[in-house]
């Protein structure tokens, strides 16, 4: 089961940044894994269940309840990210704890769909929102002081579509036939 481990983490593998601006096609298809992301999380959440939901895709994984309120609690934040490095100049972002996140009562104590609406919500306004930047805001940044580096939206928009493909995946793994 080792062998598998670096696969169930990662199983879509890890995200490749632009070192340049996105062409308007490659925003496209971005922005578009972003619009379809709620509605693919909730079918994977609806064909896992809600007991799989209880169980982790990987070992010393989170469950899927888990995962999916991640989801939603990340992607309030990059939307919020986009929000502020399209109105401050360079504003830095404020990290979280996403493990200490995942182990607040809530998460445990709501269901996931509360989640997977709140998901839809905020993806309905932050992909309305990216439909309608011009190349000169693709072109905004914010720092990231975690990872002392400062990122483009055009960067952004990579790797928060990635993440939610990824952790779309990791939800499909609670799926599986073994």
């Amino acid at each position: 089961m080792e062998n598998n481990l670096p696969d169930l983490q990662y199983p879509i593998g890890r995200p490749v940044l632009p070192t340049g601006p996105l062409s308007a096609e490659e925003r496209a298809t971005y922005i578009n894994q972003l619009a379809a992301l709620p509605a693919q999380l909730t079918a994977a959440a609806r064909k896992a269940g809600g007991v799989r939901l209880e169980n982790a895709y990987r070992p010393g994984g989170w469950t899927g309840r888990q995962v999916l309120h991640h989801v939603a609690d990340v992607h309030q934040n990059f939307d919020m990210r986009f929000r502020l490095a399209l109105t401050e100049d360079n504003p830095t972002i404020r990290p979280f704890d996403m493990n200490a996140w995942a182990e607040l009562p809530d998460v445990a104590a709501s269901p996931v769909t509360v989640s997977l609406v709140l998901l839809e919500a905020v993806h309905s306004r932050w992909v309305t929102l990216l439909w309608h930047l011009t190349e000169e805001q693709w072109r905004r940044t914010f720092y990231h002081p975690s990872y002392q580096q400062v990122y483009t939206l055009d960067q952004a928009l990579v790797q928060y579509s990635w993440h939610g493909r990824h952790h779309l995946a990791h939800v499909e793994l609670l799926s599986r036939e073994d």
